[in-house]
């Protein structure tokens, strides 16, 4: 699918109905690979158009916050699972632009490579992990097993309190410290449970499943009273067939229109952000290669 060469034709409009805003385009880039390698690609276009761009380095928490104040200008994945509560916020209060939805849908959620079920029979029903607790230990005189986290809002310590669950968070930087945790178990086969998502590199590099946790359901989050555990919220998995949506900044529409137009029709796949993660994680292209690899792959 020749996508990126259809918006770059989109973007040509620029030249002609470039803004009088000096101002540069600011983009943010996040902790999670296809996030920065999309981010990065879209600026290499828009650069290219004759419009100055620079990259943040800000996380999730943050990159609100410099949205609303038009710090930045547009976040081209918003994930449902872990951004919905105030990416919704800033919307109904109109104090960010909701940009239009992606084609790929999303899951995000505790995820172990397919290896470990051999191990442990009965995964992926979450009641398997404290049955298998000792599969999942640091060490063996620990008391709890460890579940790999990353830095992003998943109420995971809800869902350990609510279900009852015998492990704690050990909580990473960022995505590419969450792969070398899963590397490192895939070498000598050990088992391992973190967070992981989809789309993302290891739909097609590391297979592997999703833990079944009670399904997920909106009164799960509000309701005590809903599932399992009368006492506590969050006894449930993450939404699976999330959205995945843009957000812009006011500033952008107004001082930028075409780049809020072009950024409009970008439409990402489940092939496409499989595909961008892919380049950092497996082909481990960093830095700059990063923008025409990408271009490469979406044509």
């Amino acid at each position: 699918m020749k996508i990126v060469f259809g918006l770059f034709l989109i973007v040509l409009a620029c030249f002609r109905c470039y803004s009088f805003s000096q101002e540069q385009i600011s983009i943010p880039l996040n902790e999670w690979s296809s996030q920065r390698v999309v981010s990065r690609a879209l600026g290499k276009i828009i650069g290219d158009s004759g419009i100055p761009v620079e990259y943040i380095e800000i996380s999730v928490e943050d990159q609100w916050g410099a949205l609303k104040r038009g710090k930045i200008h547009f976040q081209i994945e918003v994930w449902e699972p872990s951004m919905k509560q105030p990416f919704d916020n800033l919307v109904a209060k109109n104090e960010i632009i909701e940009m239009g939805t992606h084609e790929a849908t999303v899951i995000e959620d505790w995820w172990y490579p397919n290896y470990v079920k051999k191990y442990c029979p009965t995964l992926p029903k979450w009641t398997a992990l404290n049955q298998c607790i000792a599969l999942f230990k640091k060490k063996p005189t620990d008391s709890k097993g460890v579940y790999y986290g990353g830095p992003w809002g998943y109420g995971d310590a809800d869902i350990i309190r609510a279900l009852n669950i015998n492990f704690e968070i050990n909580r990473l930087a960022n995505g590419m410290e969450l792969w070398k945790q899963l590397e490192l178990a895939r070498e000598k086969e050990q088992p391992i449970v973190l967070l992981n998502w989809s789309p993302n590199w290891t739909d097609k590099f590391a297979q592997g499943t999703f833990i079944q946790f009670p399904e997920y359901e909106e009164q799960c989050e509000i309701n005590p009273d809903w599932g399992l555990n009368k006492e506590y919220i969050k006894d449930c998995g993450n939404q699976k067939h999330g959205w995945l949506k843009k957000a812009a900044s006011h500033a952008l529409k107004q001082n930028y229109h075409c780049v809020f137009q072009f950024i409009e029709q970008v439409n990402l796949t489940k092939e496409m952000i499989v595909d961008a993660s892919s380049l950092v994680v497996v082909d481990k292209l960093n830095g700059p290669c990063n923008v025409f690899c990408v271009t490469a792959k979406f044509k």
